[in-house]
């Protein structure tokens, strides 16, 4: 069986492990077990006649006496691109904006309130190819482009928070390229924007050729329905930069992604999850699905052969608690949306209750790391003679 036809590990497992053992199996990879949510009827038609998954759970927290649930409806989507990437570069778009305007018109029949894409949505992830061109003519102004107004309308319409992740072409400051997520309030006006802090170069795969690191920090929007982050990709291996985040006071904070089976997946299960405890947040992590193939070959520096596609995005897209808890995941092989409802009050109880906010050292970090970046820096290591 191919990476390509392997649906789901959840799947896997309750077609093989005996249900009396199936829930502790369950419990100890996943945490407390997560409650499913109906689904209206009218978004399983549209999911049906729209040929893609559905899945709704939600995430409580305890009652408590001096503040009401502050519920929250989140959804993520992975999709596949409609059309070759050998189409013209706007038949691309005008096809995934249509195609993904049908997953969010579901998003918006089940409650979502807050709503993110995968890492550079909009476009096929060209960034594995050799050439700029005609990948580049993707890139549009975060705050007017056609994209971004096609998201406000979409947030206008259902009243959602959405985090539209671009690729950005800023002609103030001479036409440079970002991995940018443009955040769109629930009213359609554009709240800001974050750019992607970590470049990958694994490799001769090297995202910096297209864009290089953010200048953006580690910026929080404080929404209606919560204070919300994008930690982009890459940035997911970096604790750090999952810790700023929190410092920052966010709640919700997504990893919009792009990345293939033999590369990364044995570390997508546990890197979102484990920022969500570490920082007591909620993390969803959402990668796309499908095998984009172009028409120029490349190489991946892993001694294969030169090839036309990057691989098998696998999707799993999930969601992550303050409280090690998670949903299961999203196909592995198809177009998805996942509904999350979560009540807000868990992150400040999972601090209550581990205290690892509490017992962090910042002070200790911050003195080590500003000694760690000096020239003449020596580490602290005692030696045995």
């Amino acid at each position: 069986m191919s990476s390509g036809e392997f649906k789901s590990l959840e799947d896997c497992l309750e077609k093989h492990i005996p249900a009396p053992e199936l829930a502790e199996v369950k419990r100890i990879l996943f945490g407390k077990p997560v409650e499913g949510i109906p689904i209206p009827k009218a978004a399983e038609a549209l999911r049906k006649s729209g040929d893609f998954e559905l899945k709704a759970f939600k995430i409580a927290a305890a009652p408590e006496e001096l503040r009401k649930p502050r519920l929250v409806r989140v959804g993520i989507i992975q999709h596949k691109i409609v059309l070759p990437t050998t189409a013209p570069i706007q038949a691309q778009r005008d096809a995934i904006l249509e195609r993904v305007g049908t997953i969010v018109e579901a998003a918006s029949l089940c409650g979502v309130n807050v709503l993110c894409f995968q890492e550079a949505w909009n476009m096929p992830f060209a960034f594995c190819t050799r050439e700029k061109q005609p990948w580049c003519e993707f890139a549009e102004d975060a705050e007017t482009g056609p994209t971004t107004q096609f998201v406000q309308k979409l947030a206008r319409q259902h009243g959602m928070v959405i985090l539209s992740p671009i690729l950005e072409r800023d002609t103030i400051h001479g036409d440079t390229i970002w991995n940018t997520t443009v955040v769109v309030g629930a009213n359609g006006n554009v709240l800001g924007k974050t750019r992607k802090n970590h470049i990958p170069r694994v490799g001769d795969f090297n995202e910096s050729t297209y864009y290089i690191e953010g200048n953006t920090g580690h910026k929080v929007f404080e929404t209606k329905f919560g204070k919300i982050a994008v930690n982009i990709c890459y940035g997911r291996h970096h604790p750090q930069n999952w810790l700023m985040y929190g410092v920052n006071g966010a709640e919700i904070v997504f990893n919009p992604s792009a990345t293939i089976g033999g590369l990364s997946e044995p570390l997508w299960g546990i890197e979102a999850r484990n920022a969500a405890i570490a920082n007591s947040y909620f993390t969803f992590a959402i990668n796309r699905v499908g095998t984009e193939h172009f028409p120029n070959e490349f190489t991946s520096a892993d001694g294969k052969p030169a090839h036309k596609d990057f691989g098998h995005f696998y999707g799993s897209s999930y969601a992550a608690a303050p409280d090690g808890s998670r949903t299961p995941g999203l196909s592995r092989t198809r177009e998805g949306l996942l509904v999350t409802e979560v009540d807000l009050n868990l992150c400040r109880q999972t601090k209550d209750s581990w205290g690892f906010r509490m017992t962090q050292r910042l002070e200790l970090y911050a003195e080590s790391l500003s000694q760690a970046i000096k020239q003449d820096y020596k580490p602290d290591v005692v030696y045995e003679n």
